[in-house]
């Protein structure tokens, strides 16, 4: 009997045709088709691997690879067809590649499954996806660095519960912002070493019968090693929920520094100016000026967190070893890295310009007695234990709010009224000045330290750029945008 489905590749099996619905909705095609150069990088690797093991000849090799490479023009040149009726990126490239050099086409597929090419075309695609990031991440951290030392000594308030809390530098700020971000890094960079690992030769689930050699594959693809397991290569996810996890955490923190700015730049606060080219004004009120871009990452942020829930009620319940369920992992891959790189080249581009209103912060400080910790430090330094110092602390606040006048306003007779511990040196803590420049010690908000800490932070950025560098070099991956 004839076969009615003779123009699919994998169709032999089959006597009816796919029902028409069947077809485009199991299709993958029109989104996995962005990992075509990975899936033609993938092949090539292959059949270099298979001629190396004689199992395909050096003409049939050639052949193969350059029908591969005429494809990959194809695609970037705009000209490739996409059918649907070939279901995914890989049957669509095997099938030209058919077409192209005739019968070697066919023997590329030796030795292998679209199970383990997919698991290794989605390894080679989040590996440059995450050097991609990794090259925002740099832009952005470089950004804050730069604004960071520009106000190591701008004085605003620290908040807890949005009350103020102490005076802080925006410096010190900015570089809390730089350690979330480090952070993130270092889990990306982590990440990375359970995605490099190479599924390729793991077959549909049970490896090969075929002498085909795997550390070679490996070795061309620059992965770290074959991976060690056929029934897991095939079905692991976990790399991708991983990358999903760490990539909520980068969202969750673009999003935190965006209420920031948000609120910073409202009328109430009015602690930064936002530039023009970030911000969008209003229909119908002429006076607006919205935080268009810190407010859409905000909300980008619950997508990104969404994919990662996505991804992980996929897995939950599958069975080993491969499941159409998995064709699901893609869509909110690619949303996820697109997102990332999207919102941190946002954040890069606007951070250098953002602009601190120095005077609204320093008397944004004054107002919330942000020194009252100092005054209580400093009655302990005379003797005082800490908790009688806070009551005599909390006096002199009430004075202040019903005097409306900060503690450092106070007259000294005033101040001793609440303790005769107190001497005239107590003014030289209870300035914004004075409190800052006391926290000197690691991680304090003292201006040189600061400068210390964007200097060391400098240092460690610049080691990681190149060590990053170096592994692309070694693996042949595309370096980082910078």
């Amino acid at each position: 009997m004839t076969n009615v489905n003779s123009d699919k590749l994998s169709s032999a099996r089959f006597a009816q045709a796919t029902d028409a619905f069947v077809e485009v909705f199991t299709a993958s095609v029109d989104f996995d088709q962005r990992m075509a150069q990975q899936d033609i990088e993938g092949s090539i690797a292959h059949a270099k691997m298979l001629c190396s093991c004689g199992i395909l000849t050096e003409q049939e090799r050639d052949a193969i690879i350059n029908g591969l490479t005429q494809i990959s023009r194809e695609i970037i040149n705009g000209e490739f067809v996409w059918s649907i009726k070939q279901e995914d990126v890989h049957m669509n490239i095997e099938a030209r590649l058919t077409d192209l050099i005739g019968i070697a086409g066919k023997k590329l597929h030796t030795g292998r499954s679209r199970n383990d090419q997919v698991a290794t075309d989605i390894r080679l695609y989040l590996r440059s996806e995450i050097t991609q990031i990794l090259g925002q991440l740099t832009r952005l951290q470089t950004a804050i660095l730069d604004l960071a030392e520009q106000h190591a000594d701008t004085i605003m308030p620290g908040f807890t519960h949005l009350q103020v809390a102490q005076p802080i530098t925006f410096g010190h700020h900015l570089m809390a912002w730089f350690e979330m971000l480090s952070r993130d890094r270092e889990r990306l960079q982590d990440c990375c070493k359970r995605v490099n690992i190479m599924p390729l030769g793991s077959a549909a689930l049970a490896g090969t019968s075929y002498p085909i050699d795997r550390q070679m594959t490996s070795d061309l693809l620059g992965f770290s090693r074959p991976s060690a397991n056929s029934l897991d290569s095939v079905s692991d996810r976990d790399f991708a929920i991983e990358f999903a996890a760490a990539g909520s955490l980068i969202m969750m923190h673009l999003s935190r520094f965006s209420e920031e700015l948000i609120l910073w730049s409202s009328a109430q606060f009015d602690f930064i100016e936002m530039p023009d080219a970030f911000c969008t004004g209003s229909s119908i009120m002429p006076q607006k000026k919205n935080p268009d871009v810190p407010e859409l990452v905000r909300g980008k942020s619950g997508r990104v967190t969404g994919h990662l829930v996505s991804l992980l009620m996929l897995m939950k319940s599958q069975p080993l070893a491969y499941n159409k369920d998995n064709q699901e992992d893609k869509e909110p891959l690619f949303d996820t890295a697109d997102t990332l790189i999207n919102c941190l080249r946002a954040y890069a581009d606007m951070v250098p310009h953002l602009e601190a209103k120095k005077t609204n912060m320093y008397n944004s400080a004054k107002r919330g007695f942000a020194t009252a910790t100092d005054l209580a430090d400093y009655l302990v330094r005379k003797g005082m234990a800490f908790r009688d110092a806070h009551e005599v602390v909390g006096l002199a606040v009430r004075l202040g709010l019903e005097s409306k006048r900060d503690l450092s306003e106070l007259s000294l007779p005033e101040l001793q009224h609440f303790s005769g511990l107190i001497t005239d040196d107590v003014f030289d803590y209870l300035t914004l000045e004075g409190s800052v420049s006391a926290r000197k010690h690691i991680g304090g908000t003292a201006p040189g330290t600061v400068r210390l800490a964007i200097q060391t932070a400098r240092a460690t950025l610049e080691h990681d750029q190149l060590s990053l560098l170096i592994t692309h070099h070694k693996t042949g991956a595309a370096a980082p945008g910078l």
